[in-house]
């Protein structure tokens, strides 16, 4: 079961102040462990991809991180460029003020944008950021990242307080339906915590305690 679940685990380092000896930590907990992927700001996207070539670990990277009001052109950049540089996954938050605005048409067209950036080369998951929005902001921008063809819809980038809930995780996968991939991320700490957001619809896990939570311990995990 703990191989299972290390497949379903971006392992997560993002802090502001990550070193390189963080990014090695988690390079070697990845290998060792085999998650599946490791998840980091797009400064670190090569240097993980050239020590994890030779793995299956994944190189996993943000865009528009972690306010999502980059505009759309500066998004799609950053997608392309991280490709380029090795990542094989991208996360990308979404136009927070724009959805809250109802600007819809902006908001998908954003999500549009990075996803046919990554088509092909990469999955692309869509952070809605829960802690900010009604249900019905949720299930909208559920409905919009569903409609343009994204593969995932995330929780939480962990830097706009609260994180997934189980209530959050069950509301996603009924807006997306048993296709879409569904990732919980934002202070899933623990064994318990993530089996319980898997039962609810989960199928990727974003968290920093990956080590820990394949173990069955108690950790801390920030995203």
């Amino acid at each position: 079961m703990s191989k299972e679940l290390a497949k379903m685990i971006d392992h997560t380092q993002l802090k502001p102040d990550t070193d390189k000896e963080k990014i090695d930590i988690i390079i070697a907990e990845a290998r060792e462990s085999g998650f599946a992927s490791v998840c980091v700001n797009p400064y670190w996207v090569s240097y993980c991809y050239e020590r994890l070539k030779d793995t299956e670990v994944k190189v996993c990277t943000v865009i528009g991180f972690p306010l999502g009001s980059t505009t759309t052109e500066t998004k799609v950049f950053e997608t392309e460029n991280a490709i380029r540089n090795g990542a094989t996954e991208v996360d990308m938050v979404i136009n927070v003020g724009a959805l809250k605005s109802n600007d819809y048409d902006t908001v998908e067209e954003d999500i549009k944008a990075v996803v046919k950036a990554a088509k092909k080369k990469a999955l692309t998951k869509v952070i809605i950021e829960t802690s900010l929005l009604t249900d019905a902001e949720k299930v909208k921008a559920c409905e919009l990242a569903k409609k343009v063809g994204a593969d995932y819809v995330k929780t939480s980038t962990g830097f706009s307080g609260g994180g997934a809930t189980i209530e959050d995780i069950a509301l996603m996968r009924k807006t997306v339906g048993p296709e879409m991939g569904v990732k919980a991320s934002g202070g899933v700490r623990d064994r318990q915590a993530t089996d319980a957001m898997i039962k609810a619809g989960a199928t990727r896990i974003g968290a920093s305690a990956g080590v820990q939570i394949i173990a069955g311990e108690s950790g801390t995990s920030d995203y």
